[in-house]
């Protein structure tokens, strides 16, 4: 079966969706789907305001059309809302075409966060957008439940997965910074609410590892910081494996593939009680969470870091593209079903 998923997250992107979606194609040929991606490359981009490093694709229509017709794919996934997920829907729609989406972001909070602009504004034109799909595809039950509250509907599961070889215990550097290490890892951007960590009083080395707009201002106002910048691969595996503790400040994340790997890389979790690490981590031991993040920061080194990573090994990327695989079926040419849209495109002649 050939895929394609429509995105607007892509290299040279470094967040949770990249790594999701690359390592997904990867799980997927071993279950004997190729999946082939329709993303930015190739298209004009612009600059996302408030944050200059995200660029965003402006596709036109009779591309995006000859983009799908070549790639002749037996089902359609859109994994973004952006220009490019946009440009997708239509088509499918004009067409008839059933396909599949997926929620990742949390763009009202993001938005909202940046501009006057109401949640509740946002949530209706996603609502709106993911309402034609067969499925929308979410990464956790408590996720699911707020998105059911919010009157989303023909929800299903596709939990994540981490790559064990790569991320692991062995792996760990000596960085020579003060014990114990609290580390925290993703875009340095409003979003991540880094000010709740960075802040905190607390022993040892807070370290920080990733790019984005708020970089600049957080090294000012947090000199003590030992800010490592965009790191890849090995050394990104050989840091984390380093730390104590993972420091997860996040309240907006829709998961956070992160967590797993800090998991696998045997360190346990501190972060608040909201969706994502109270997924992940549930009463696992591996990790605390606490409104008052200082307390889950001290309580977590007590964790045992055996017990992260035999946690982390039942995380499998073959597991979450199955579940993929699974919704993606429901939209395949001469599948068992169609998508809404289909259905009301051909009530109506």
């Amino acid at each position: 079966m050939r895929v394609l998923i429509a995105t607007d997250a892509w290299p040279p992107q470094v967040n949770g969706v990249v790594r999701t979606l690359t390592s997904l194609k990867r799980a997927a040929r071993g279950l004997g789907v190729n999946i082939e991606f329709l993303s930015p490359d190739g298209f004009r981009t612009f600059p996302v305001p408030t944050y200059p490093g995200l660029r965003l694709a402006v596709p036109n229509r009779r591309k995006i059309a000859q983009l799908i017709e070549a790639a002749k794919p037996d089902a359609i996934h859109i994994a973004t809302e952006g220009p490019i997920g946009h440009s997708v829907r239509a088509y499918c729609l004009r067409r008839g075409q059933p396909f599949t989406t997926s929620y990742t972001t949390r763009f009202p909070e993001y938005i909202s966060a940046r501009a006057p602009i109401p949640e509740s504004w946002i949530y209706a034109a996603l609502r709106r957008f993911h309402g034609a799909a067969t499925v929308t595809m979410v990464a956790t039950p408590s996720l699911m439940s707020e998105l059911r509250a919010r009157r989303f509907s023909n929800l299903g599961m596709w939990t994540r997965g981490v790559d064990t070889e790569q991320f692991r215990p062995d792996r760990a550097v000596d960085p020579g910074f003060p014990r114990p290490i609290f580390v925290t890892l993703g875009r340095v951007a409003v979003e991540k609410n880094l000010d709740a960590f960075l802040s905190l009083d607390l022993p040892g080395s807070k370290v920080v590892i990733g790019k984005g707009p708020m970089e600049g201002e957080l090294k000012r106002r947090f000199p003590q910081v030992k800010f490592l910048g965009q790191l890849e691969n090995g050394t990104l595996a050989a840091h984390l494996a380093a730390a104590d503790v993972f420091v997860f400040p996040s309240r907006t994340d829709t998961f956070g593939v992160v967590q797993l790997e800090a998991l696998a890389s045997g360190v346990p979790i501190a972060a608040f009680p909201v969706t994502g690490p109270k997924d992940v981590i549930a009463d696992n031991p591996i990790g605390v969470l606490n409104e008052d993040l200082r307390i889950a920061c001290m309580a977590a080194l007590q964790m045992s870091r055996d017990a992260c990573r035999a946690f982390a090994l039942r995380y499998s990327w073959e597991n979450s593209a199955r579940q993929f695989i699974q919704h993606i079926r429901k939209v395949a040419i001469n599948g068992p079903c169609e998508s809404p849209a289909a259905e009301r495109m051909t009530a109506h002649g």
